[in-house]
C-alpha cells in the first residue's frame, strides 16, 4: 500500500461510546471522527448483555465499520459483582477493574481480525482492553493509547483513605495495577500518552522502551462558545465530571466540606452545582446534608449549565490523564480554579488562563478572587479560549496521533 493511501485502523475499546458523558469517551469520539475522515476505522468493542446501544451509536460516522461482541459485565453492587470481587482478591494477580472486562469472545474476534491481514495498525484505547492482547502472537502492529496512568490513580486514591482496611485494599489494588500496567504496556509496539507528564511518568515508573510520545487534548471551539451576555458572578460555582468515578466523588466532597464554608463566609448565598452522570449516594447526600448544593445528574447538553455558572472548580486530589472538562469550560468562556493535579497535563499557566491552588484556604481565596473581580475573571477566561482556538483543534490532535504512530506502522 503506498504511503499516501488511507490507513486501515482497527480501534479496540471496552464498551460503547454513546452517550458521550465522560471525558475519555468525548476524546475518543472526537479523534475518531477526524481519523475516519482521512482513514478507514473499524471499531471493535464489547457490549454488555442487557445493554441497548444508544440511538446515536449505529449511524455516528466515527467508524466505517462497527463490530460489537456480547459480553458479561456484572452490575456494581449485585451478588455476582460481590462474588467476582472476592474471587479476584483471592485468586487473581490482576486488579479487579481489569479482570472484570476479560472476554474470550472479544479476544477471539481480535485474533481473527489481526490474522486477516486487513489492517495496518491496531489501537487499544485505554488500558482495559489490553487484557485481550496477551497470550498470542500478533501479525499487525499495535499501539496502546493511554488516557491515564492507571496505577497513579490507585496510588493517589489509597493515599487519601484513612480507614486501615479500606486503605490496605486500595494499596493492594494499586500494586496489582502497577504490575499489570507495566507488563501490558510493554507488550505493545508503541504507547501514546495524553500528556508529557504521563509520558515521563511511564518512563520513570515502568522503564518502557516503546513510548512514542504524547498527543495533546483537543476541544471543539465551534461547539463550545462563550455566551453573548456577560457571565453572572452570582451564578452557581460548578463542577463537571462523571459522578460515579471515585476521584470525582472525593473531589466534590472535599470541596463541599473543606473549601465551600470559607467561600460562604464572604458569599453566604453562593451555590455549588455538581454536573455529571450517575451521582453516587454519597454525592446525592451532599445536597441533603448541606444547603445550596445542587445535583443535576445526567444532562443532555452541558453548555447551558456552563453558561449559568460563575466559574468552574476542579479540586481533584487523585486521578490521572488530562481533564477535557477544563478545556470545554475554557472554550465556553468559563473561568477555572483547579488544583495542580486537576490541571495536570494541560498547557495552562497559573494567573494567565487558570488559577491553581492546592490547599483548602488558598483554593477558597482563588474562588473569592474571581467572584470579587469579575473583570479579572473575564480576562482569564478570554485568554484561555484564545489559546485553545490557536492550538487545540481536534483535526490537529488527530494528525499528531497518526504522526506518533508512524514509526510502528507497516503497510502491506
Amino acid at each position: 500500500m503506498p504511503e499516501s493511501a488511507p490507513l486501515r485502523l482497527l480501534w479496540v475499546k471496552s464498551g460503547p461510546l454513546h452517550p458521550l458523558n465522560t471525558g475519555g469517551r468525548r476524546r475518543t469520539h472526537a479523534m475518531l471522527r477526524e481519523l475516519n475522515r482521512q482513514h478507514r476505522v473499524t471499531w471493535l468493542a464489547g457490549l454488555p448483555e442487557g445493554t441497548a446501544l444508544d440511538p446515536a451509536e449505529p449511524d455516528d460516522p466515527y467508524a466505517a465499520e462497527k463490530i460489537w461482541i456480547p459480553t458479561r459485565e456484572s452490575r456494581k453492587g449485585s451478588p455476582r459483582f460481590a462474588a467476582e470481587l472476592a474471587a479476584n482478591q483471592l485468586f487473581s494477580r490482576l486488579p479487579y477493574v481489569l479482570s472484570r472486562y476479560r472476554s474470550a469472545a472479544v479476544r477471539d474476534r481480535l485474533i481473527a481480525l489481526d490474522r486477516s491481514g486487513a489492517f495496518d495498525l491496531i489501537v487499544c484505547d485505554f488500558l482495559t482492553p489490553a487484557v485481550h492482547f496477551t497470550g498470542w502472537e500478533r501479525r499487525t502492529p499495535a499501539v496502546l493509547f493511554q488516557h491515564n496512568i492507571e496505577a497513579q490513580i490507585w496510588q493517589r486514591l489509597a493515599q487519601e483513605k484513612t480507614q486501615p482496611l479500606v486503605r490496605a485494599y486500595f494499596q493492594g489494588q494499586y500494586r496489582r495495577m502497577w504490575r499489570a500496567e507495566r507488563d501490558l504496556s510493554a507488550a505493545f509496539d508503541g504507547v501514546i500518552t495524553v500528556s508529557p507528564e504521563d509520558h515521563d511518568l511511564a518512563l520513570r515508573e515502568y522503564g518502557l522502551k516503546n513510548l512514542l510520545g504524547a498527543v495533546p487534548t483537543g476541544v471543539d471551539t465551534d461547539f463550545f462558545q462563550p455566551p453573548a451576555a456577560p457571565r453572572d458572578p452570582a451564578g452557581p460555582i460548578a463542577f463537571l465530571g462523571s459522578m460515579d468515578w471515585m476521584p470525582n466523588v472525593e473531589c466534590v466532597q472535599f470541596f463541599a466540606h473543606d473549601i465551600l464554608p470559607a467561600i460562604r463566609r464572604r458569599y453566604p448565598d453562593c451555590r455549588f452545582r455538581i454536573i455529571g452522570r450517575n451521582p453516587t449516594p454519597a454525592v446525592r447526600r451532599l445536597a441533603v446534608d448541606l444547603p445550596g448544593i445542587e445535583i443535576t445528574g445526567t444532562v443532555d447538553d452541558v453548555r447551558p449549565h456552563l453558561d449559568a455558572a460563575s466559574l468552574l472548580v476542579v479540586p481533584l486530589r487523585s486521578g490521572g490523564g488530562t481533564r477535557i472538562k477544563i478545556f470545554e469550560a475554557m472554550a465556553q468562556g468559563v473561568p477555572v480554579v483547579s488544583t495542580t493535579i486537576g490541571a495536570e497535563g494541560l498547557p495552562v499557566t497559573d494567573g494567565r488562563d487558570i488559577l491553581i491552588a492546592d490547599q483548602p484556604d488558598t483554593f477558597a481565596d482563588a474562588v473569592i478572587r474571581l467572584l470579587d473581580q469579575p473583570d479579572f475573571a473575564a480576562t482569564l477566561a478570554r485568554q484561555a479560549r484564545e489559546k485553545l482556538v490557536a492550538s487545540h483543534s481536534w483535526s490537529r490532535v488527530a494528525a499528531t496521533f497518526i504522526d506518533l504512530c508512524a514509526p510502528v506502522i507497516r503497510r502491506s
